[in-house]
């Protein structure tokens, strides 16, 4: 059973933008709060970085 936290990669607060990851020693999952029972995506621990980072900066901007 995967230990699922809330990401500290996710918008503020409760809004739209929670995910949840669940590490392992083999891969680090993601899924969406709002819909736990649907599809995750897996990625090795090593890919999870670069994946992070190219979702930064493919992001729109926020204006406060």
């Amino acid at each position: 059973m995967e230990n699922w936290r809330k990401s500290s990669y996710s918008g503020p607060g409760d809004g739209n933008e929670c995910v949840e990851i669940a590490n392992s020693p083999t891969h680090v999952a993601v899924r969406d709060s709002k819909v736990p029972a649907r599809a995750t995506l897996s990625f090795p621990p090593e890919a999870f970085a670069p994946f992070l980072e190219a979702l930064k900066e493919d992001a729109p901007r926020r204006i406060p």
